[in-house]
């Protein structure tokens, strides 16, 4: 049965222990200097797999208390002393879509969707075209672009711990449970019952029908949209808008091949031939 992570945004407290296990986990580097790992900046790169995002968002009878209210809910203006806003993390990372649009981008199958759930990544299969960047609509995958010989880089849900029914490293280290791994469809209708049972959860299960549904699913008291997730993001699986594409992809590059090596040696033909013809004009002017 596929796994899946249920994320409940009303316990995360920022700590930022799962960005550091997945650093360590995948020996991911820091860089500070180019891509925070937690905090208003945080975002997603080509080391930073895992990112805890802080965002302000205003105080409602929903926030008041859900969750692990004595940690989770936070002035976000402590120095004047009010209390109207307060503070709200998510963790970031690949969706790992059950029908993943950089998949069916990939023509070289560097991605590839394993039955246990994560979309995992192969650098040596990888041609570099950067097509998975653009069939992404999470905007997921990034290129190396400091390195000399760059790839594609993202989170593959630990895909050999998952493959031995172990969590992700980030899920296993958090502290306040705000992750949750398991059956995917068991975790989904535990998030059904949660948001039924409270009223204080938004209405909706965000990655349910995302993308056509997502093994990362999120609950939260908070509007998804105040939290910075894509909200324009297409219900049908990105596959069924790419596939019809994707498909001709390697004949046209087998095509275009063809075609630079026509150039080529056209090209060195029309050389030698003007080297040929140059000798000539020396070896007469010479006799």
């Amino acid at each position: 049965m596929a796994k899946g992570v249920l994320v409940n945004l009303t316990k995360c407290i920022g700590c930022g222990s799962c960005t550091v296990a997945c650093k360590m986990y995948n020996g991911n580097q820091w860089i500070n200097d180019r891509a925070a790992t937690d905090g208003e900046r945080a975002e997603l790169a080509d080391e930073n797999w895992t990112v805890i995002q802080k965002f302000r968002v205003p105080r409602t009878p929903n926030t008041e208390n859900a969750g692990n209210s004595e940690n989770a809910t936070k002035k976000s203006d402590e120095s004047n002393g009010t209390d109207q806003e307060i503070w709200r993390f998510v963790k970031r990372q690949c969706m790992h879509c059950k029908e993943p649009g950089c998949v069916s981008s990939c023509f070289a199958k560097a991605f590839q969707k394993t039955e246990a759930g994560p979309v995992v990544y192969y650098p040596d299969n990888c041609v570099g075209c950067r097509y998975c960047m653009l069939a992404c609509p999470f905007k997921v995958p990034k290129f190396e672009w400091n390195k000399t010989i760059p790839v594609i880089t993202k989170c593959v849900m630990c895909g050999n711990r998952v493959a031995n029914g172990l969590p992700p490293a980030c899920v296993s280290v958090c502290p306040t449970n705000v992750m949750k791994f398991g059956d995917y469809d068991e975790l989904l209708a535990e998030a059904k019952e949660m948001i039924r049972q409270d009223a204080r959860f938004v209405q909706h299960i965000y990655g349910e029908e995302e993308a056509g549904g997502t093994s990362w699913i999120y609950i939260s008291d908070t509007p998804f949209e105040q939290l910075g997730f894509k909200m324009n993001v297409p219900k049908k699986p990105i596959p069924s808008y790419t596939s019809s594409y994707m498909h001709s992809t390697p004949v046209v590059g087998a095509v275009w091949g063809l075609i630079l090596t026509g150039l080529y040696f056209f090209t060195k033909r029309k050389e030698q031939v003007k080297a040929a013809e140059k000798n000539d004009s020396i070896e007469t002017e010479n006799s």
